[in-house]
């Protein structure tokens, strides 16, 4: 077993362990495998240890990985913050879109996501307490951008996104309460069942609240390298 392979399998161990505790079903907690900074090579050898979801926050970086990765069955997600001049990418290269936090950008990139595609997933990212550093939404925001955001044709509202400051455990319980609040007004309540909180820092307490999506960099490649 190499040491991705390792890295991989305990960090499985642990949010098994994290549902246990939860008296959750493992099988509710997707892991996305956060690849920021890593190159290619390395995406292809966690792609052999049985990982499909990918996350990235770099749309240029990205879109180089997807071009040289265009032979794995990858499921790629953009977790950054979406900028409104490049949601056409956005729309055309993923699946998954986590950091939408306005109807326009919402609109954009489903007037732009081709009608022979499956419909875009996204994740409504909320500044769930309130960091001047941090975007997203507010909580008060969100019902009217889930009421809007849903009729658009070309995507698929999935739930939604959060990164508390460090720490912040109660956060975590304040954000699956509007998860709870919005589904029981939504829609199309089969499509809302997505809650992706927690990194590999604070994994267990966003299990523990009820997140169904940890999106994990350090603990699977270990440090990032930022001068590249």
């Amino acid at each position: 077993m190499n040491s991705l392979q390792k890295s991989r399998q305990h960090v499985l161990e642990q949010i098994q362990h994290a549902c246990q505790q939860a008296q959750r079903d493992p099988a509710e907690v997707q892991l996305l495998a956060v690849s920021k900074t890593h190159p290619s090579a390395v995406l292809q050898e966690m792609y052999q240890t049985g990982q499909r979801a990918f996350g990235e926050n770099y749309l240029q970086e990205a879109l180089e990985k997807i071009e040289a990765l265009q032979d794995l069955e990858i499921e790629w997600h953009f977790i950054g913050h979406v900028q409104r001049n490049k949601t056409k990418h956005l729309a055309e290269k993923f699946a998954w879109v986590h950091g939408v936090d306005r109807l326009i950008i919402a609109e954009r990139l489903s007037n732009q996501r081709s009608d022979q595609q499956a419909p875009l997933n996204i994740c409504l990212q909320v500044n769930i307490d309130g960091q001047d550093s941090k975007d997203g939404c507010s909580p008060g925001e969100v019902p009217a951008l889930v009421e809007q955001s849903s009729r658009l044709p070309n995507l698929r509202l999935r739930g939604l996104m959060v990164i508390p400051a460090p720490n912040n455990t109660a956060a975590f319980q304040d954000a699956k309460q509007l998860f709870d609040t919005v589904k029981a007004q939504h829609a199309q309540p089969a499509d809302w069942d997505t809650l992706s909180m927690g990194m590999s820092g604070d994994l267990n307490a966003a299990i523990a609240a009820g997140s169904t999506m940890v999106r994990i960099g350090t603990a699977l490649f270990g440090a990032r390298d930022y001068s590249k």
